[in-house]
């Protein structure tokens, strides 16, 4: 399998990840390795290309625009992201099979912890009992897939209340503590799933 699993331990920043995302994705282009990166961001909030500024409630914070699709939404301590840069020019040329699979990787991997989740159709991501656990925002450029998904783990939901998430009613999110499930081996669990899966993108 030439793709490159990353595990990063400390928060990174926004901007750092980013840039070395799109670094990958020149990369990738060329025929370079796929990547699919597992990380924490500290507190940050970011708007996609459909995002619009009242979907900012408090005025105050910072909010870096960037390409994904999507809106508004926050990453902090707690949630885990999972970056990545798959080539489709090698698998299949399916956007939607892409963002399908990515529901059943999410959705398989909550299993492990007895939480049945769901997605939906009109509003992306995967939910539990009507509350948003995880998000999807993807770009595609030349049939190379990246940015990626977004899981609630044990993070701060109290910092939603500043934004409306990804047109959301801010208090329909959820996490895995607070569904009062374990939060052990995320990484490990997170990673045999998404393996499992791609030979299906």
């Amino acid at each position: 399998m030439n793709i490159e699993f990353k595990i990063s331990k400390n928060p990174i920043n926004y901007k750092k990840a980013l840039d070395f995302l799109e670094k990958r994705v020149t990369k990738v282009k060329k025929g370079g390795r796929e990547l699919i990166w597992f990380l924490e961001h500290p507190t940050t909030y970011t708007a996609g290309i459909r995002s619009k500024d009242n979907e900012v409630l408090d005025k105050s914070i910072k909010v870096i625009k960037t390409n994904r699709g999507g809106k508004i939404t926050l990453h902090n301590n707690g949630q885990i992201i999972v970056y990545f840069v798959i080539n489709l020019n090698k698998r299949k040329r399916d956007i939607r099979n892409l963002v399908r699979q990515i529901e059943e990787i999410i959705i398989n991997f909550l299993k492990i912890y007895n939480l049945k989740s769901y997605s939906d159709k009109k509003n992306i991501g995967i939910w539990v009992n009507n509350k948003k656990i995880a998000a999807i925002g993807i770009r595609v450029s030349r049939w190379v897939a990246y940015h990626g998904f977004s899981i609630n783990i044990k993070n701060n939901l109290n910092d939603y209340k500043k934004i409306i998430p990804c047109g959301l009613n801010n208090e329909m999110v959820t996490s895995l503590k607070n569904e009062n499930k374990k939060t052990n081996d995320v990484y490990t669990n997170l990673k045999r799933v998404f393996i499992k899966h791609l030979d299906k993108i």
